[in-house]
């Protein structure tokens, strides 16, 4: 019984769940971002390119 009491009141598991879903909330949105901005990077190259022919 105090077994399960124990892991009841143990928090550091619980804050290490909370910091990896935040660490990986971060990573969606920043990989979200670096995808717009390449897009645009290789319409902007496409049309220098297309330019420059």
């Amino acid at each position: 019984m105090r077994v399960i009491h124990k892991l009841i009141r143990n928090e550091k598991a619980a804050t290490a769940i909370e910091y990896g879903l935040i660490a990986a909330l971060i990573a969606v949105a920043a990989i979200a971002a670096m995808k717009g901005v390449g897009t645009t990077l290789n319409t902007t190259f496409s049309n220098v390119s297309t330019q420059m022919q």
